[in-house]
């Protein structure tokens, strides 16, 4: 009997394991990513009860000899204000493994939009854009930038 319950521990061990070594804890995002195209880093911050980022480096920061700013956006009083600096992340909370709720800028494009983020490893955020329904939008991969 005592052999049975010992086997079933060791079950219950092996399975157990590996899947508390993936729970994630709502800090796990915190830290500077790379965004999909390497062009930018983005530190992730909790502020209060909400996760926030902002870009904290360009990979070219003065484009044609001046600081890079946020010409598309539609805001005419915005164009001129310098990524470095520029919030790109808002809004966001943990639940259940997904930081939800909140909305990314992109300076690409100079829109915002609904996002989710989600570790798919230590080194993966995937970061999902979206506008109305979560279902249609669009995911990229950040990876974490390495100290």
């Amino acid at each position: 009997m005592k052999m049975r319950q010992f086997t079933s521990l060791l079950i219950t061990l092996i399975f157990a394991i590996p899947a508390l070594s993936l729970a994630q804890t709502e800090s796990a995002i915190l830290g500077v990513w790379y965004n999909t195209e390497k062009t930018a880093q983005v530190e992730i911050q909790k502020k209060g009860t909400e996760f926030i980022g902002k870009i904290v480096w360009l990979k070219d920061p003065n484009p044609q000899g001046k600081p890079a700013t946020d010409k598309e956006n539609s805001d005419p009083k915005l164009k001129t204000r310098p990524l470095l600096g520029l919030p790109l992340l808002t809004g966001l909370k943990y639940s259940s493994g997904i930081w939800k709720g909140g909305e990314i800028y992109d300076p690409q494009s100079g829109k915002t939009y609904s996002c989710e983020l989600k570790l798919k490893s230590p080194e993966i955020l995937e970061v999902k854009g979206y506008l109305g329904f979560s279902f249609v939008g669009r995911t990229v991969e950040w990876t974490k930038v390495k100290k």
